[in-house]
């Protein structure tokens, strides 16, 4: 399914008011603490934008709404409508600065990852010790929680313990205690749906914020290949035995392409060939599947995509 000129790279909307562009989302502001966020189809990797994939952010929209609605006992979200299936209509809500990243196993390639740290030879991460002698992609004994600030405006990530996240005020021991315990909740959930469809949750991130009485809500998107590292457990013990990536449902497709030809962080990036755009948008899509077990129907609906969105987003006009 490749359709090149179906691609959502922004949401620029002109009628709609104090806006916001992320590196996925472009984001408005609407009256009684509510926002739009629209799910664009770029795609970021190493604090960049590196493509825009055709049908990704419907696939990551609907793919959360799937999490959210299944997750909704653990944890209340920021959703309040969907008007577009690119589109959440979310509470306005004042974002914790912290990133909350669970792992279950000893992986990635980032800068803030564990296994390039544990490969140099580090044997306490994030506040955790680690044994010598894991190899790349073993499982943890318990998923454990490996925070980061929460980065704005072009900074980059960095990481924290939970000591520092107190001793320098970013949160507070009520708050760090909930979202801590609601993530590794979440996480929990998270793996065991996704086994249950034949897919290992290795890791992932979850943002959380306070709406205006104070209570932390879950906000963003959980669990979807933007925010998780999906492994096939079906080739699993395969790659871990031959000491090779697990075949995988995450950006890593595009990310680990790029990462084998430059330094990503600092040098001009490649162009993306045409090819690998359409295999990872395939990613998405099957990913989407077989997390949910249900078919993926693209909105094929308006000239283009930006189109469908503005006309969708048009009685909102007027009250931004």
């Amino acid at each position: 399914m490749t359709h090149p000129d179906r691609v959502l790279d922004h949401a620029r909307i002109p009628e709609l008011r104090n806006p916001y562009f992320g590196k996925v989302r472009d984001c408005y502001d609407l009256p009684e603490q509510r926002r739009i966020l629209i799910a664009s189809d770029r795609i970021s990797a190493f604090d960049r934008i590196l493509a825009a994939i055709p049908f990704k952010g419907q696939v990551l929209t609907q793919m959360a709404r799937f999490w959210f609605e299944n997750t909704g006992d653990i944890c209340a979200n920021h959703v309040l409508e969907y008007p577009d299936p690119n589109v959440v209509i979310a509470k306005n809500l004042t974002i914790l600065p912290v990133e909350i990243i669970v792992r279950g196993y000893l992986a990635g390639s980032t800068s803030t990852s564990i296994l390039p740290r544990y490969k140099r030879g580090e044997r306490v991460i994030y506040g955790h010790s680690f044994p010598d002698g894991l190899r790349d992609h073993a499982p943890l004994p318990t998923p454990i929680i490996t925070p980061t600030t929460k980065a704005f405006d072009g900074e980059h990530d960095a990481p924290l313990t939970a000591d520092d996240i107190l001793s320098q005020g970013l949160l507070t021991q009520d708050q760090w205690d909930t979202v801590s315990a609601t993530a590794l909740a979440l996480f929990a959930r998270g793996q065991k749906i996704a086994a249950e469809r034949g897919l290992i949750l290795a890791d992932t991130k979850y943002e959380f914020g306070t709406d205006a009485d104070g209570a932390i809500i879950l906000a963003d998107e959980i669990h979807t290949p933007d925010s998780s590292r999906f492994w096939l457990a079906d080739g699993y013990e395969r790659a871990f035995a031959d000491g090779t990536r697990p075949p995988s449902f995450d950006k890593d497709i595009i990310r680990s392409w790029v990462d084998a030809r430059c330094d990503p962080y600092h040098d001009d990036l490649p162009v993306i060939p045409e090819d690998l755009i359409n295999a990872t948008s395939q990613v998405y899509i099957d990913a989407y599947e077989a997390i949910t077990g249900q078919a993926f129907v693209p909105d094929m609906s308006g000239a283009t995509p930006l189109d469908r969105v503005r006309t969708n987003l048009a009685s909102y006009f007027s009250a931004s």
